[in-house]
């Protein structure tokens, strides 16, 4: 049968850098996808892909089936954040931020299922967050597009049951990662004239604070491994420190006004 082949989107730091590599050390054969030439990653071969740009995403996909002959995993990591209020996004903003964490996922969908259909097998893992269950102040569109990406991977896991292909949503909490000092900003955000201002620059010091104590990326990299092994894996899994597991399920169970509440006094959303 063969090693398992793994294409992992985004591979250039943070979740993909970590997952690729800890899979390349379990000896499954990994391609990761960069959109700008990187250091070498060890075990992991790099392929070039913009996922907002699909012929990229074709031609990607179509190197790594001449050269192994199918795709077995797809995870779908690649993706930006954007923070700022949503009243002041400009339209460009919504859509680099919808167009990569969205559109991006649908490209390579698209793109490997016709090669997992004619084997009849194949596994997507969506990478999502605890953002696509519960919208996150000052980061609207950026919950928005993980919220899509649920309903997404809720339609597309009926629609491939026929062909034996699992569809996975992983939702990692907060992690120590530089998806932090990656984050955009949306232009207004060091305007003090701005009716946000104030509660704004609060409220992304407690998502940064709460970021840079969270978990190391190689906790989510193993978990993400044993989702590769099963052979009938759940459709979604939570990984995120215990407190955030247990907001998880205040969320299922607490009217909307406490949960929203509890969360905004996190925020310190006065």
């Amino acid at each position: 049968m063969g090693k398992k082949v793994v294409l992992v989107t985004g591979v250039s730091s943070g979740f993909g850098h970590a997952i690729a590599l800890f899979l390349a050390k379990k000896n499954y054969t990994v391609y990761g996808t960069v959109r700008r030439e990187i250091y070498p990653i060890d075990g992991v071969n790099l392929v070039s892909m913009d996922v907002t740009n699909k012929q990229t995403v074709i031609n990607a996909i179509d190197h790594v089936i001449r050269n192994e002959g199918k795709i077995d995993v797809l995870i779908n990591n690649a993706g930006i954040g954007i923070g700022g209020p949503v009243e002041e996004f400009s339209e460009e903003e919504v859509d680099i931020q919808l167009r990569t964490n969205l559109i991006g996922y649908v490209n390579t969908i698209q793109a490997v299922l016709p090669f997992m259909r004619r084997r009849n097998k194949g596994k997507i893992i969506n990478i999502t967050s605890l953002g696509g269950i519960m919208g996150l102040p000052f980061q609207g569109f950026y919950s928005a597009s993980k919220f899509a990406i649920e309903g997404l991977s809720e339609a597309l896991s009926m629609e491939l049951k026929p062909f034996n292909i699992h569809v996975v949503v992983v939702r990692p909490g907060d992690f120590h990662t530089n998806f932090t000092q990656n984050r955009k900003l949306t232009k207004t955000i060091g305007d003090e004239t701005s009716p946000y201002y104030n509660q704004m620059r609060t409220t992304l010091a407690v998502i940064e604070s709460d970021e840079q104590k969270g978990l190391q990326p190689e906790y989510l990299a193993k978990k993400i491994e044993k989702i590769v092994r099963k052979k009938h894996p759940k459709f979604s899994y939570i990984v995120a420190s215990p407190e955030q597991r247990f907001a998880a399920i205040l969320k299922k169970f607490l009217p909307q006004r406490w949960f929203f509440n509890i969360l905004g006094s996190h925020y310190k959303i006065s």
